[in-house]
């Protein structure tokens, strides 16, 4: 009885949240059909109308409506995170970023105006047309958000977990111990002339060199941007280890990294001079060395740093371009987005965009204890990873 009773209910409540829904969807179709109708009032009389205060404050609510609740779909299209995703990042700045509603702006506007201008590289200009806001009112909601959401990195940066004794995950069950992976990618920006020569890359991009380190469930660690893009990747690791807050990496534990990199203790690099990316195992023979085994099974571990920067860049169209934010501004910017890719691994149960990783190659403590602090040539890592490498290869040979 007690059951048939629970089974009415939880349709009962089925059925009320569909009629919500309904009666929403409609709501923003009466909205909708009154701004094409004030429009349409307006461009009939061919002359001049100033808007009263009314008619302002409805168009930008339709506008903010249409953006944000039309639909999860058109949530995600506008502001790269569902409805559900969007409201718990507002209460996320509010509670922990101190971002507080303005007079005419609640935190719902400004945080959908900010992932807006993030997801589709919006020029202010058209953001002005779009929600009816001045210029000034735009340029200045869009840095308290920036500055909100970075307050929150203590929150959404992910804690690093080793790898277990016995874990049964393909790709990671080879390195006990591992953290996740770093590497670097570039940024894209505008700079002053005399500063051009700093900042480009070998391929002549102007850009800064991001260093990244994730999970690995895809979620990023450490973050620091702000280097040239002529730097090297090895001189911004050494940077970012001897910071004070800078990335931990507890002894005994290690990050896998590309060859771009030393291998020294703590940061584990694949064999040069030997097959590593999938392109060269689809038609040769399978590994016939320690060192060929360890570099496919670095490699596939490894790339869930490329995987990581390809989402970064595929969510948020502002990393992808060149924009006129100074140097600093466009840094933070690069990093909020890394905060924000968090958010929406976490909180989003089916990420549309994830689904195209498939083309890139095939809640724990904190760690505590001490870290390492400096990068040194070490003769027992280097041997320490031989070991490692015919240990693998002989597991390896024992299963097939």
């Amino acid at each position: 009885m007690a059951r048939l009773h629970y089974a009415r209910r939880k349709r009962l409540i089925g059925i009320l949240i569909m009629h919500l829904e309904l009666l929403n969807q409609f709501t923003l179709f009466l909205m909708n059909m009154y701004l094409i109708l004030l429009v349409d009032r307006l461009r009939r009389t061919r002359r001049r109308v100033t808007w009263d205060y009314e008619s302002r404050a409805m168009v930008r609510d339709v506008n903010f409506q249409r953006i944000v609740y039309t639909s999860d779909s058109a949530c995600i299209k506008n502001t790269r995170m569902d409805r559900r995703c969007f409201h718990q990042l507002c209460e996320l700045v509010k509670t922990v970023g101190m971002l507080l509603p303005t007079k005419h702006m609640g935190v719902e506007e400004q945080v959908a105006i900010f992932l807006h201008i993030l997801s589709h590289d919006v020029k202010n200009r058209v953001i002005k047309r779009q929600f009816m806001r001045s210029g000034e009112t735009i340029s200045r909601q869009f840095n308290k958000v920036l500055q909100a959401i970075l307050k929150c990195h203590s929150v959404l940066l992910k804690q690093p977990e080793p790898v277990l004794e016995n874990s049964i995950d393909e790709s990671w069950k080879w390195f006990k111990n591992c953290l996740g992976a770093l590497g670097g990618t570039h940024i894209q920006l505008n700079v002053l002339q005399a500063d051009k020569a700093r900042y480009q890359t070998m391929k002549g991009e102007i850009a800064t060199n991001v260093l990244g380190v994730c999970s690995q469930d895809l979620q990023f660690i450490y973050v620091l941007a702000g280097w040239e893009g002529s730097a090297a990747n090895s001189k911004v690791l050494k940077d970012a280890i001897s910071r004070r807050n800078g990335l931990k990496v507890p002894k005994g534990c290690y990050y896998l990294c590309d060859a771009s990199y030393k291998n020294r203790e703590g940061f584990l690099t694949p064999y040069r001079g030997q097959r590593y990316h999938p392109s060269e195992w689809r038609q040769g023979a399978p590994p016939t060395t320690p060192q060929e085994f360890f570099n496919m099974k670095h490699y596939f571990a490894r790339n869930v740093i490329e995987k990581c920067f390809v989402l970064l860049k595929g969510r948020w169209e502002i990393l992808r371009v060149k924009s006129s934010y100074s140097v600093k501004t466009k840094c933070r910017i690069s990093t909020a987005c890394c905060l924000l890719h968090n958010h929406i691994r976490r909180e989003m149960v089916i990420d549309p965009l994830e689904h195209n990783l498939m083309e890139i190659g095939e809640n724990g403590d904190a760690l505590q204890g001490d870290t390492i602090t400096q990068l040194e040539k070490l003769d027992a890592w280097t041997k320490w990873r031989d070991e490692l490498a015919q240990e693998m290869f002989n597991k390896w040979r024992k299963i097939n």
